[in-house]
């Protein structure tokens, strides 16, 4: 029968040509480059796979790869999922020879890396030396899409996490936000803080989809108000800069004031006019997870012990409510 024969010539180089390729934008020359293997023996393999299925991958123009075709675009992901499944067989291997060596691949955004994550991450390494530990940043929908496409283990941040239907999502803790002005400042003075006040003033503050920024943006909305917002940045460091330079009044998430450097500027507490917003760890279902991965997400939410974290991944996306729904998170 046909399928037998393909079965047994498909590899699996092949297979991660064609994923990679996909990847890349259609771009073999720089998939090549990625792989430290040769354009010609790459686009060889892929012509070999497409003859033995009998099935077009990818449409061409030329030498020139155009687009994925329909079939293509459903061998592709199949490709995807058998990737990810021999890499779990390596990790399942390699927890069983030495479950204190391996790599684990963090994708964040700037205010968790830079402000919530240095004390998890020196406790860590101290205790797992050989554990080769990357993090990469990006945008939330970035960085879900990271561990989403196995490109990452984790992925730690607030937003954009619910776009994607295949990550398990771990509640850490809640946080709100504070508001940042120099010394002297008129805000400095006023008994309480309220909204009305804030939107009498330029403001710089997070960009759209960054941060907890849609309930800021959802508080002045509530109340008919429209915030002059003058500078968005992706930053907190960024914004502080700038706030420093008179451009207007900062709002940032309160874990991002650095009582030891930030001392010429005066935080006041913002808490009451937003909402609190939920920091979460996600997690592709399906991930193994070896024992030093429960270990770092334990430390970074002390709540999230491998029982939790097992459960959770057993009941799927989607489960977080019914699994979390009273759970009384911490503050910071």
């Amino acid at each position: 029968m046909p399928s037998v024969g393909v079965a047994s010539g498909m590899k699996l180089q092949q297979l991660r040509y064609i994923w990679e390729v996909s990847r890349h934008n259609l771009n073999v020359s720089a998939t090549a480059q990625s792989l430290f293997t040769s354009q010609p023996g790459i686009s060889k393999q892929i012509r070999l796979l497409e003859d033995e299925l009998g099935v077009e991958i990818f449409a061409r123009s030329g030498k020139h790869l155009t687009r994925i075709t329909p079939a293509g675009q459903a061998i592709v992901d199949l490709a995807g999922e058998v990737l990810r499944t021999v890499d779990i067989i390596k990790q399942v291997a390699q927890e069983h020879s030495n479950e204190r060596r391996g790599s684990l691949s963090i994708a964040t955004t700037h205010t968790q890396a830079r402000y919530a994550l240095p004390p998890v991450i020196s406790e860590f390494t101290r205790k797992y030396p050989d554990v080769a530990l990357h993090m990469q940043q990006g945008t939330p929908k970035q960085i879900a899409q990271m561990v989403s496409e196995g490109q990452a283990d984790f992925a730690i941040c607030t937003e954009a996490l619910e776009l994607f239907n295949d990550l398990v999502l771990l509640p850490c803790y809640r946080w709100n936000r504070c508001v940042l002005v120099p010394r002297g400042h008129p805000l400095t003075q006023v008994d309480e803080l309220t909204l009305e006040g804030l939107a009498e003033y330029p403001l710089v503050t997070y960009v759209f989809g960054f941060t907890g920024r849609s309930q800021l943006d959802d508080a002045f909305r509530s109340r008919g108000l429209k915030p002059n917002v003058v500078l968005t940045a992706a930053d907190a460091d960024v914004i502080k800069t700038y706030v420093r330079l008179g451009l207007g009044v900062g709002i940032v998430a309160h874990m991002a004031v650095d009582a030891d450097v930030d001392v010429d500027l005066v935080p006041i507490d913002a808490s009451h006019l937003f909402e609190s917003s939920t920091t979460k760890i996600a997690i592709r279902r399906g991930t193994f997870m070896r024992g030093y991965m429960y270990d770092f997400v334990q430390r970074f939410a002390p709540h999230l012990d491998r029982d939790t974290v097992d459960t959770a991944l057993a009941a799927g996306p989607r489960s977080e409510h019914s699994l979390f729904g009273d759970v009384e998170l911490p503050v910071r």
